[in-house]
C-alpha cells in the first residue's frame, strides 16, 4: 500500500531503520525488527548504503522483508548523486519485483572520496524522474532549521516548492529539538503553497557525541534546556538515555497535541528507546 493512502484522521508513527554494516550479520536487522513489530508502526523506512551502490540489495530486501514477513508498510531511501539514469531506472524496477512502492526520493550525502555522478543533481530531479517512471508513491526530506546548503531560508522553501511539484505526496523532516523551528517552518510552507502531510522527525538522544556530530551534519540547533540535559548526563550513560527518551517523549506530546501530520521516530536500531517512546505516546496518537 502506498503511505498516501494510509489512515486518515490520525497522527502517523512510522519508524526508521538502517541496515547492517559489512561487518555485522544481517540478522543484527532482523533481531531488531523482531522487536519493533511490536510498537505497530505505520510503516518503517530503511536506509540506503552509502556510496550509491544500486547492488546494495540489501536494503532492498530489508525492506521487501519488513512488508511480507511484518506485514508493515515499507519505505526504501534512495539516494540519487551517485545514480546514472540507468541505474535509477534498474532500482526501480528491482524495487517494483519486490512489492516496494514508496520511496524516499534524497539526493543523499557526498562522499569526498568518490566523485558524484550527476546526473541527478538534487533531489527534485530524482523525483520527477520516479514520477515519470510511474507506480511509487514518492516521500522527500525536509529540513526544518534549513538546509546547510541553502541560500537562504526563503530559497530553501523555494526548492522545497519545486521538489512537491515535481510529484512528492508528502515529506519527512530532518531532526530537530525545538519544536517552535518546525512550527514555523510549516508556516512557510503553508504561505508557499506546499500543501502535502509533513511528518515531524524525531531523534531520541543516547550519547552527546553521536548528536553533536548529527547537528552538525543537518544543521539542527540545540535548545539550551537540552545542552544542560547533556552536560548533565554525558557521563552517565542510563541517566542520559532515560533523559533523551523523556525529552522525545516532551516533543512528540506537543506535536501532537498542535495537529501534527505524524512522527517519524529515527530509531538508530535501537528498539529498546522506540518502544519506550511508543509506549508513552500510543495513547495520545489515537486519540
Amino acid at each position: 500500500m502506498k503511505i498516501n493512502e494510509l489512515k486518515k484522521g490520525s497522527p502517523i508513527f512510522s519508524l526508521e531503520i538502517f541496515p547492517p554494516k559489512k561487518s555485522s550479520s544481517i540478522d543484527t536487522v532482523y533481531e531488531t525488527l523482531d522487536e519493533l513489530s511490536g510498537v505497530s508502526p505505520d510503516f518503517i523506512s530503511v536506509t540506503f548504503g552509502a556510496g550509491g551502490s544500486v547492488n546494495n540489495s540489501t536494503s532492498i530486501k530489508i525492506a521487501s522483508d519488513i512488508k511480507t514477513k511484518y506485514g508493515i508498510e515499507s519505505v526504501a531511501h534512495m539516494p540519487c548523486i551517485y545514480l546514472t539514469k540507468s541505474d535509477a531506472a534498474k532500482m526501480l524496477d528491482e524495487l517494483k519485483a519486490n512489492g516496494i512502492e514508496n520511496i524516499l526520493a534524497l539526493r543523499g550525502d557526498l562522499n569526498p572520496d568518490i566523485p558524484p555522478v550527476n546526473e541527478f543533481s538534487h533531489a527534485s530531479d530524482l523525483v520527477r524522474f520516479i514520477s515519470v517512471y510511474g507506480g511509487f508513491n514518492v516521500i522527500g526530506a525536509c529540513y526544518p532549521e534549513t538546509h546547510l546548503e541553502a541560500a537562504s531560508p526563503a530559497d530553501d522553501i523555494k526548492n522545497l516548492k519545486y521538489k512537491v511539484d515535481c510529484g512528492c505526496n508528502e515529506l519527512i523532516s530532518q531532526l530537530f529539538f525545538d519544536n517552535n523551528y518546525f512550527y514555523s517552518f510549516l508556516e512557510k510552507c503553508d504561505i508557499a503553497g506546499i500543501n502535502v502531510p509533513v511528518e515531524a522527525g524525531i531523534m531520541p538522544v543516547t550519547n552527546k557525541k553521536q548528536i553533536e556530530r548529527m547537528t552538525k551534519m543537518c544543521g539542527a540547533s540545540l535548545p539550551n534546556k537540552f545542552k544542560r540535559v547533556l552536560d548533565r548526563y554525558e557521563f552517565n550513560d542510563e541517566a542520559l538515555r532515560d533523559a533523551g527518551i523523556a525529552y522525545a517523549i516532551d516533543q512528540i506530546t506537543d506535536l501532537i497535541a498542535n495537529g501534527v501530520s505524524g512522527i517519524h521516530l529515527y530509531t538508530m536500531n535501537n528498539p529498546y528507546v522506540a518502544k519506550r517512546i511508543y509506549d508513552a505516546v500510543k495513547n495520545i496518537i489515537k486519540a
